[in-house]
């Protein structure tokens, strides 16, 4: 995992290529098509949680189903056997029976899927992985996209405390050993501190990994949010696929608010207040398209980052909502992190990065 901590490649290539906006809706392409010979050419491995996910899988799929639907190309997807208690050995089921199925690209989802993904990748060297939240696995038909996420958490933490919101919340998944959810977190937090310092106010951060492990929704995750939202809690991070459920369900019951992840999350729920995007979907479309316009050797055994500069991290503009912070405020804060007058930490991968940090205008209470 320490390779996440790799170089950028070909910026100027991939700018309007993993942008968020796309001319087809991915979410109206049908999720299953029909293959005359019984062959699948694309393929997708979900991570824990459910397809539809509304998060993580869910926009991975799409940008998989969308470079299906424009190029005419079948697809299909896998879920690994055993739900949430998968293993590594129903993972590689799940992408042998893919390669099996025809698929010359298959996309995997999750940091889950390294030890699984090593194995298949080596064992049918003539299909194309892509690997989204991975690293480099020293195959060449593997290519490893991974995301700044703690620049979108940023974007997010500030925004929250621009609108006001002093008493936040992050519920994170993975169980703290996600390294996407760990920057997440932690750039939400040093947003978050941003924004109150610039105001002169105090914040403080309930921050948990609690429930959080499988990324799925469950009553004691509601029952533990809820009771951060009956305590004082206005906004809380839903950062973990599923767990997105679980979470709205304890805002509405509370009359209070979330931030989203990964995707715009505002159509699901009216508690969505602002989301951290990733550009998932179109990040999987331009490494799969990487095959078939033949410049794997660019992406194939190469670590890349996708971030601000490339337009796959930020916040949704189209759905804006917030009062007390501009578009024009959060395209100069986006244009600064591009240009690298603001910096955002992300320094640390494997550990609650927050615990080490003292902030000037932000209480942590960990949980």
């Amino acid at each position: 995992m320490k390779k996440f901590l790799a170089m950028l490649l070909a910026m100027a290539m991939m700018l309007g290529c993993v942008a968020f906006a796309e001319a087809v809706n991915p979410d109206e392409i049908a999720d299953n098509v029909t293959s005359a010979d019984g062959k699948y050419e694309l393929a997708f491995v979900t991570d824990v949680g459910q397809l539809k996910d509304k998060s993580f899988n869910q926009g991975t799929w799409n940008g998989v189903k969308l470079y299906g639907y424009q190029n005419n190309l079948t697809y299909k997807y896998y879920q690994p056997a055993n739900g949430d208690q998968a293993t590594d050995d129903d993972r590689y089921d799940a992408m042998k029976a893919a390669c099996e199925g025809g698929a010359k690209v298959v996309v995997c989802a999750g940091f889950m899927q390294g030890t699984a993904l090593a194995k298949a990748a080596a064992e049918f060297p003539e299909v194309k992985f892509v690997f989204i939240d991975g690293w480099t696995l020293g195959l060449k038909n593997v290519a490893a996209i991974a995301f700044a996420e703690e620049q979108s958490g940023y974007l997010a933490g500030y925004a929250t405390v621009k609108e006001g919101f002093t008493k936040l919340g992050f519920s994170g998944g993975g169980g703290g050993t996600n390294p996407a959810c760990i920057r997440y977190g932690y750039g939400f937090a040093q947003g978050a501190n941003a924004a109150a310092a610039e105001m002169g106010v105090e914040v403080e951060l309930k921050y948990s990994w609690q429930y959080g492990a499988s990324f799925s929704a469950s009553a004691e995750l509601q029952t533990m949010i809820s009771g951060w939202y009956e305590t004082g809690t206005e906004i809380v991070f839903a950062c973990g696929g599923s767990m997105f459920s679980s979470i709205v369900a304890a805002a509405s019951a509370n009359d209070a608010y979330v931030v989203g992840v990964d995707v715009d999350q505002s159509f699901e729920s009216e508690t969505v207040v602002t989301s951290a995007l990733k550009g998932l979907s179109n990040a999987t479309a331009w490494a799969i398209a990487k095959n078939y316009n033949g410049e794997w050797d660019t992406v194939g055994d190469v670590a890349i980052s996708l971030g601000a500069n490339d337009d796959a991290v930020g916040l949704p503009t189209e759905t804006w909502s917030l009062t007390g912070w501009t578009v024009e405020e959060y395209n100069a804060l986006l244009a600064a992190i591009k240009a690298g007058s603001v910096v955002v930490d992300n320094t640390v991968y494997e550990n609650d990065a927050v615990t080490s940090v003292a902030f000037s205008n932000l209480k942590l209470i960990y949980e």
